[in-house]
């Protein structure tokens, strides 16, 4: 057993290379070898956003306070809010974040393969961001 202490591991930013405004990530777990499963709580400021991104084995979301958005490549901005649990395919082009009023917090779990868990792409423009731009 291991038990990983409230507060035993430090918060860290959001890089500004894969984010777009104010973002905090609290470490929550990363399971040892042969498990591959490693979750995060990400906090996300009124406005702050992931670029588009993909995971190898896909990604799971937990909000847990606030209101958020996410969206899928070609499909609409779908509002998320606290208790929402939203799964993203492998392979599957996506980003989510605050809203533009509302901080937003989710737990984020996904699987590590082959060294990654994730593959970034593009940032999320402003326009995309506020709708005006159907991503596709």
């Amino acid at each position: 057993m291991d038990i990983k202490r409230s507060g035993s591991q430090p918060s860290g930013k959001g890089p500004e290379a894969y984010f777009t405004g104010t973002v905090r990530i609290d470490p929550l777990f990363q399971a040892p070898d042969p498990a591959r499963v490693a979750g995060a709580g990400v906090t996300f400021e009124p406005g702050a956003r992931t670029a588009w991104h993909t995971h190898p084995l896909g990604q799971t979301l937990i909000v847990t306070a606030g209101c958020g958005l996410a969206q899928r490549w070609g499909g609409p901005i779908e509002t998320i809010q606290p208790g929402d649990v939203i799964w993203f395919p492998p392979g599957e082009k996506h980003w989510h974040g605050a809203t533009a009023t509302t901080a937003m917090t989710h737990i984020a779990i996904q699987e590590w393969l082959d060294g990654t868990s994730v593959d970034w792409m593009e940032k999320v423009s402003d326009e995309q961001y506020r709708g005006g731009s159907k991503a596709e």
